[in-house]
């Protein structure tokens, strides 16, 4: 499906991105971003992946339990389908979606939506994740947040996996994952820095 561009300059969109390491507060953001943007009276619509059924498997939640109503797809492309005429799409972890969800995003803003994304832009190994580096390409807006490190109370940019289970997507909390600084990150994986 294809959105036609909105290049009459009646309405802008664009797309912003959210990213960070896990218990980086990048769910809470995008949660205060979409409530305010009904609060403007905005049509807004919400998209997760149907894979993430940690909390609910229909709302977005954050660790603080602050949720918001979502619709879970499996297929990007869906996305086109539930957002016409919409006026903010919101969509979180992002790095779980397809290889298409950055030309999803792209011609929703080109449409005229504002495009809320939020992703790990990190997996477990430190390497970039799925698609989050291409969204983070072609963002308008970019926010980076950071969790605090468990060992020293540091800034946190990396999730570590507690154990190594040797899948790249394993969904999980506290009980796998926890944010660490880059020294410690380094420390407790003995992986050389790429």
């Amino acid at each position: 499906m294809f959105i036609e561009p909105n290049l009459t300059g009646e309405r802008r969109g664009w797309i912003e991105v959210i990213c960070g390491s896990m218990f980086s507060g990048k769910t809470e953001e995008l949660i205060r971003r979409l409530k305010r943007a009904r609060i403007a009276n905005l049509k807004v619509e919400i998209f997760k992946p149907a894979i993430d059924t940690r909390y609910d498997v229909q709302n977005i939640v954050s660790h603080d339990d602050n949720s918001i109503t979502s619709s879970p797809i499996d297929n990007s492309q869906k996305i086109l389908l539930f957002a016409q005429g919409v006026d903010v799409v919101g969509i979180d972890e992002a790095q779980f979606f397809d290889p298409e969800i950055t030309q999803v995003c792209q011609q929703l803003a080109l449409g005229g939506s504002r495009v809320i994304v939020a992703g790990l832009d990190m997996d477990y190994m430190g390497k970039p994740f799925g698609q989050m580096p291409h969204l983070l390409a072609v963002a308008d807006y970019i926010t980076k947040l950071h969790a605090i490190c468990v060992e020293c109370g540091n800034m946190a940019s990396f999730s570590h996996r507690k154990q190594n289970h040797g899948k790249l997507v394993l969904l999980g909390e506290t009980d796998l994952y926890e944010p660490l600084c880059r020294k410690h990150y380094f420390q407790k994986t003995a992986v050389q820095p790429q």
